[in-house]
């Protein structure tokens, strides 16, 4: 009897195919948006912490102030001094304050690490306006902080910002 009611092996062969490629792209689609997810979700902490580390940093070299003795500078009526990757300053308090990155991470004076261990700071530049007195420049002290930062998930992030001294640099 031909009339038997059923499948034949061909025509399950060509379903099992169609299944499995569908199963496949389906899951190939899926896993490609966790990676996606992952790495932006990654992407966002670099951000985040990074974001507070220059807020920090520009918080505190607004706030500066003129080392009128150079206790802090090591340089009488000097601003700011950058070297060996170390920013120092004089904070609105009075007290010595430096940002330095140490391997590759960023401190500050008190050895308190201002990176978390998920970041790797690979570039600390400064670039200094303004920070010595009149008369050898008349411009309001500026510091210019580059940052080079790589996080988890191979994110990695390139930030500068300028910070002007609130305080107004006058002859003294």
């Amino acid at each position: 009897m031909t009339g038997d009611k059923g499948f034949t092996l061909i025509e399950m062969v060509v379903a099992v195919a169609i299944f499995t490629l569908l199963v496949g792209t389906t899951s190939s689609i899926f896993l490609s948006s966790i990676k996606n997810q992952k790495q932006g979700l990654a992407t966002q902490e670099n951000i985040d912490q990074t974001s507070y580390l220059m807020e920090y940093m520009s918080r505190s070299l607004r706030m500066a102030k003129k080392d009128m003795t150079g206790t802090c500078t090591g340089t009488a009526k000097l601003n700011y001094k950058f070297e060996s990757q170390c920013l120092k300053f004089l904070n609105y308090k009075g007290a010595c304050q430096q940002f330095c990155l140490e391997g590759t991470r960023l401190k500050d004076e008190n050895g308190n690490y201002l990176t978390s261990a998920n970041l790797q700071v690979s570039n600390f530049g400064v670039v200094l306006s303004g920070a010595t007195q009149p008369p050898t420049d008349y411009l309001q002290p500026r510091v210019t902080i580059s940052l080079s930062i790589a996080g988890r998930e191979q994110t990695s992030l390139k930030i500068q910002t300028t910070i002007s001294q609130r305080n107004l640099d006058i002859r003294r």
